[in-house]
């Protein structure tokens, strides 16, 4: 009889199955040392610039997020506060600071933001183990790599935002939807109730009993949370009113025309509107109803890809959901800085997967987010007073957005829906050795 390999086990005597093997730290790969260090280096920098309450970054949780929570606390949500433009679910990150009554308010909300983007960074190391058998084994760390460098070019603006929580639920959504659609749909669903986007990520579970399954459980954990919250808290659905007000907010699509249009004498004027700076003046109701007529568009094509689409590969799931929330990102009234939060998370997910199409994509997000902190905080002032140098970074921005949407869409058309071209045969015989062989 031949003798069996003793089962592996941790350091703590409990049997390890499976592709993952517990290693020595002073085994690791380089690769996995490097990742780690950088990681805390530059989180070590994000944190100090947010810390001491007076950034740029931290103003939002220091003033608007802390009063909303000493609203939430009462039962009712922000009725007639017109910055409150968020699904009712928003209110568990308003509220999650207040589990750490030893720190303050801000200390709080960004050590959850910090925990958020630690676990993050985990899961995508765990997908790269469990994709390549061990780092030790393959190289593909893309995903990871792309989220431990990106987030940082935002400066301290991930840690003073509640978009890092909603994106962590939608990258494990996304995650889990191939071979757990009812996981991945609850995740979405309840991502959908606190900042809508992430119900968008489930437009590619292949056709059949998954996306019956994902798009069920979306639709039902969703609910359930928005009748928990209705219970619980006054005023869920105020929020729809502040939204249906919302303009052409300066950093937007529509937003960088008219930027342009100031140049060349636009009368146009920047105020504080519904919660964000907008513009106001002649044509801008013209630019919101282009806007809105874009995002319909949008989702139109998206359809149209839902039912052309033939071909599903492992990859196809992560490339819709990031050409999704792509398109709707892009064609939005308002591009806050925050929402390339969103982006490089889903980059990070297709750039886990083998044969992900997004690569370029990826590239030009990453692009797009240096920019924007070229544009916020760097030149927030200057966008607000108008100038040929605001006017070039902000359509620099966004014309790499656009350029990104358009590059996913296009890519993911070609992999899924476009045929795939015939190999030619050769029109000469072989002869020689070569045909004797």
């Amino acid at each position: 009889m031949v003798a069996q390999a003793p089962t592996p086990v941790t350091p703590w005597g409990i049997p390890q199955a499976g592709p993952f093997r517990w290693t020595n730290p002073a085994t690791w790969p380089r690769e996995a040392l490097a990742l780690t260090g950088y990681w805390l280096a530059s989180r070590l920098v994000m944190i100090g610039m947010i810390r001491s309450g007076k950034a740029e970054q931290a103003i939002e949780v220091h003033r608007t997020y802390h009063q909303w929570y000493e609203i939430l606390v009462q039962g009712h949500f922000p009725t007639g506060d017109v910055t409150w433009q968020y699904p009712p679910g928003a209110a568990l990150a308003m509220l999650a600071p207040g589990m750490l009554p030893f720190l303050s308010y801000l200390q709080a909300f960004v050590l959850l933001m910090l925990v958020t983007d630690a676990a993050t960074q985990a899961l995508l190391v765990r997908v790269s183990l469990r994709r390549s058998g061990g780092l030790h084994r393959g190289r593909s760390t893309a995903g990871a790599w792309l989220w431990a460098l990106a987030l940082p070019l935002l400066l301290g603006l991930p840690y003073g935002r509640y978009d890092l929580p909603v994106t962590a639920l939608a990258m494990a959504s996304v995650l889990l939807l191939p071979s757990r659609p009812k996981h991945g749909g609850v995740l979405a669903g309840i991502g959908a109730m606190v900042k809508v986007w992430p119900a968008l990520v489930v437009l590619g579970t292949p056709r059949g009993r998954g996306t019956r399954q994902a798009w069920t459980t979306l639709c039902l954990s969703g609910l359930a949370l928005l009748l928990v919250l209705c219970t619980l808290f006054d005023g869920a659905f105020d929020f729809l009113g502040a939204q249906q007000g919302r303009g052409v907010e300066i950093e937007s699509l529509g937003g960088s025309a008219l930027q342009v249009a100031r140049l060349f004498g636009w009368p146009g004027e920047v105020e504080q509107h519904y919660g964000s700076l907008e513009f106001l003046g002649p044509q801008v109701h013209a630019v919101a109803t282009a806007s809105l007529a874009l995002t319909g568009l949008a989702f139109g094509w998206l359809l149209l890809w839902r039912f052309k689409a033939h071909r599903w590969q492992p990859a196809t799931p992560y490339d819709a959901a990031l050409t999704a929330v792509l398109l709707f990102t892009v064609t939005s009234r308002v591009i806050s800085p925050q929402y390339l939060i969103w982006l490089i998370g889903l980059c990070a997910v297709c750039l886990s997967v083998r044969g992900s199409s997004q690569r370029p994509t990826a590239l030009l997000v990453l692009l797009s987010t240096g920019v924007t902190t070229i544009d916020y905080p760097l030149f927030f002032d200057a966008q607000i007073a108008g100038g040929w140098q605001p006017a070039v970074v902000i359509v620099l921005r966004n014309g790499l957005l656009l350029a990104a949407a358009l590059c996913a869409a296009g890519r993911l058309w070609r992999a899924s829906v476009s045929p795939v071209a015939a190999v030619q045969p050769a029109t000469q015989p072989l002869r020689g050795p070569i045909r004797a062989a």
